[in-house]
């Protein structure tokens, strides 16, 4: 493994030879005209679509009707008490016979004791059904979506990109990312699938348009 390694690095360094010690990787321009999206349709549709393929349960509504939606989700589900970011607006879970317990840093045992987390997102990106938090507004700390066993997120239709490439400028890489393809879910060597490993065992979608 050593000299692999060392041949690999030896080929790295012979490859930066010339480089000027003081250049910085902002120097030199990239070229990215690489195509952005392969075009899959209505990009809202694709989305559903694709998070649906992964076990994810999916609802589109208009706007107006989200506060319903979200009541309506928390109630088949059968959730008393949801963690919520402490910025969450105010009037998503205004229809909700459900307790809010907003995050002020809560340990990872009550966090566990919950029935579910409600949330927002970052970005949403249609080709690979992918949901990104990246802690900003109605996102709250990774932990707060990675503890509970069941998350309701909420995905605006103007946070539905068509591709990675698209959704990358809206994101800081200096932020905690998490990126969601479905439910949390692996498989062992005999590819027995086994959920809710690393993550959320259940995840539900609400795309306002």
């Amino acid at each position: 493994m050593s000299g692999s390694r060392e041949r690999i690095l030896g080929r790295v360094r012979a490859a930066l030879a010339d480089v000027p010690a003081a250049e910085r990787p902002d120097d030199v321009a990239v070229p990215r005209d690489y195509a952005a999206a392969h075009g899959g349709g209505e990009r809202v549709a694709l989305f559903a679509e694709r998070v649906a393929d992964y076990r994810a349960v999916v609802h589109r509504v208009p706007a107006d009707g989200l506060a319903e939606a979200l009541a309506r989700a928390l109630a088949r589900r059968g959730a008393r008490r949801v963690a919520v970011p402490a910025d969450l607006p105010g009037d998503w879970l205004a229809a909700a016979d459900a307790v809010a317990v907003p995050d002020g840093a809560l340990p990872v045992a009550e966090l566990d004791a919950v029935d579910g987390v409600v949330t927002g997102c970052a970005v949403a990106i249609a080709e690979t059904g992918t949901i990104v938090l990246d802690a900003g507004a109605a996102q709250g700390r990774r932990v707060l979506t990675l503890v509970p066993d069941y998350h309701l997120c909420v995905v605006r239709a103007d946070q539905v990109v068509d591709a990675v490439p698209q959704a990358l400028p809206r994101l800081d890489p200096r932020r905690p990312l998490t990126w969601i393809s479905g439910p949390s879910a692996t498989s062992d060597i005999e590819l027995d699938r086994v959920e809710g490993v690393h993550g959320p065992r259940t995840l539900e979608v609400v795309i306002t348009e």
